[in-house]
């Protein structure tokens, strides 16, 4: 509704007529549903004069080139496998046009916008401008503030549109709409006091620590880093802060087995003074006794400013920064219906830019199993996690001990995220192997549930039940989630990097094109098969809760299966 309409009957025919002015132009995003997640309340309108800051996605050129050089500096077949890009390649091949940055600055100035700054690739502006300016350049958008608890963020509950002349140069907007997505790690401690209840022998049950996985995956205490230019990183965005404190206090309880740094080497972006969270303690405790003595590096994107995006403000930061870790572990999601087309699509890009450089980004494929959603008409379909089902990332599912209190092996984790994207299609590296799972799984859900032709997550696996965590400098037991089998997965990649950049090979850059073909090479002991247990999906009478099931070779709930360290070592190292 246009400012200043408040939908009294005698003013409703001017509110109509002052949308119907306002809202000439092109909805970029006319598909991204407006829900704020629970807890988060309404506080009102923003000021005229306040301040916010937007993120304008500027259209990119050749993006069909970039996806032609990612498959070829990614592939290991191919004469340019390892060859990445710089910073200032990757601009040269998807800056916007000279036309597209002369339109935006215009409209910009017109409006007496300024203060804007870009990033080394040129696609992405970030604008501050007061309310009053926003809503003139966006007509249509709305800004009101939302709180929860100490909380708040600056949001538009209304599509924005932009001159039909600027449509297509602009991809999206950021800072309108979205809210920051909330994934935590869960406690089962409830559980497993039932299972002491039923007899099970509790006293042999320590959880899951360092030892537990370097033993599990038959990792030695001679695994770790030993060159300083290689590194690491993890990604944290909910005002979710770690403390160095915590750190030192689990290295020292169980970090005594090998060699380990007692620091993060370099926090990019706001590091709070405020309690710790467990998932960013979490994060780092795991990646840093892994990826053991890795220079290791915590992008923090809490989102300082109301209206700014935490995610996208971290994809702006690997846009412009022209030195890197080579690994990214990130315990982030969303439902992709949750999100625009225009975003997703262009998010996708992002992670194809990251590809060209050579970096290795793992996303943790969600604590929702297959997921769930109910379509119009009254059905019930899956509901896939985003960016999970980016055909660019590595995901990581999760699974659990057979027998919760040994080191055995391994069953699906029943809450570890997985499925097929309803926007992605299948890229052509998991195709072969997609396919077998779906000719060859006894038991599937009904086709309709699920996009069989689109990109299928996770990729591999590894354990995420029973974590021990150190958080406010206090040791937690039980702690779960993909956000756990993330950082370790990313931890024993960081460590196959430093094994060939000492070898003079390049780091692993995007994975699954190389993790895809680890069987037919004659690796399939690289990874350890995990063929039982399913995962949770819809409560209704057709699945009665469960999702796919883990089977041989590749499935839709723990990928590849989970590492056999020094098979993988071997087979991610071989010429």
């Amino acid at each position: 509704m246009a400012r200043g309409c408040r939908a009294l009957p005698a003013v409703l025919a001017l509110c109509a007529a002052a949308w119907s002015c306002c809202a000439a132009g092109r909805a970029l995003e006319r598909d991204q549903p407006f829900r704020p997640p629970p807890g988060w309340v309404l506080a009102g309108r923003v000021s005229p004069e306040h301040d916010v800051q937007l993120t304008l996605a500027l259209r990119q050129r050749g993006t069909a080139r970039l996806t032609r050089l990612v498959r070829a500096v990614s592939e290991p077949r191919s004469p340019q496998y390892g060859k990445y890009l710089s910073v200032e390649q990757l601009r040269d091949v998807v800056q916007p046009s000279p036309a597209t940055l002369m339109a935006v600055l215009k409209w910009l100035q017109s409006h007496g916008v300024e203060d804007c700054r870009s990033v080394a690739t040129l696609d992405f502006l970030e604008c501050r401008m007061p309310v009053s300016t926003a809503e003139r350049l966006l007509p249509g958008a709305e800004f009101h503030r939302y709180v929860k608890g100490q909380r708040s963020v600056i949001r538009s509950p209304h599509p924005y549109v932009v001159p039909e002349e600027l449509a297509e140069h602009i991809d999206f907007v950021g800072g309108l709409h979205r809210f920051p997505a909330e994934r935590s790690v869960v406690s089962r401690a409830w559980a497993k006091e039932g299972m002491e209840s039923r007899g099970q022998r509790a006293a042999f049950h320590l959880g899951v620590m360092p030892s537990v996985i370097r033993k599990r995956y038959n990792m030695t205490r001679e695994d770790i880093g030993v060159l300083p230019n290689n590194s690491q990183a993890c990604a944290q965005f909910l005002e979710q802060y770690f403390h160095q404190a915590d750190l030192a206090v689990f290295m020292k309880l169980f970090g005594s087995g090998f060699a380990h740094r007692t620091e993060v080497d370099h926090v990019v972006g706001h590091q709070g003074q405020g309690r710790a969270g467990l998932e960013a303690s979490l994060d780092v405790e795991y990646i840093m006794s892994t990826g053991a003595n890795i220079s290791t590096w915590v992008f923090s994107n809490a989102g300082r400013h109301e209206s700014q995006e935490p995610f996208l403000a971290w994809l702006l930061l690997l846009s412009n920064m022209s030195a890197l870790p080579w690994v990214h572990s990130v315990s982030y999601g969303d439902d992709e219906d949750s999100l625009s087309q225009a975003y997703l699509q262009r998010v996708n890009v992002e992670f194809l830019k990251a590809a060209a450089r050579g970096l290795t980004v793992l996303f943790a494929s969600g604590d929702d199993g297959a997921g769930c959603r109910r379509v119009p008409g009254g059905n019930h379909t899956f509901r896939p996690s985003f960016p999970a089902s980016s055909p660019y990332v590595t995901t990581v599912g999760g699974t659990s001990f057979k027998n919760p209190f040994m080191v055995t092996a391994e069953v699906t984790d029943y809450i570890s995220g997985g499925g097929f994207s309803n926007v992605f299609p299948m890229p052509d590296y998991q195709a072969d192997a997609v396919r077998t799972f779906l000719r060859s799984a006894p038991k599937l859900p009904p086709s309709s549930y699920y996009n069989s032709s689109g990109r299928a997550y996770p990729d591999l696996a590894a354990l995420s039940d029973n974590y021990w965590v150190v958080t406010n400098r206090l040791p937690l037991p039980w702690v779960s989630g993909t956000s756990a089998s993330t950082p370790v997965v990313a931890g024993m990649l960081a460590l196959i990097n430093d094994r060939r950049l000492q070898r003079g090979q390049p780091p692993l850059g995007f994975l699954n094109p190389a993790l895809y073909r680890l069987r037919e090479r004659g690796h399939g002991g690289a990874l350890f098969d995990v063929t039982q247990g399913c995962h949770l999906s819809c409560l209704d009478g057709t699945v009665q809760g469960q999702g796919f099931c883990a089977g041989p070779a590749w499935d839709a709930v723990t990928g590849w299966g989970t590492p056999n360290f020094p098979l993988l070592l071997r087979a991610l190292t071989a010429p």
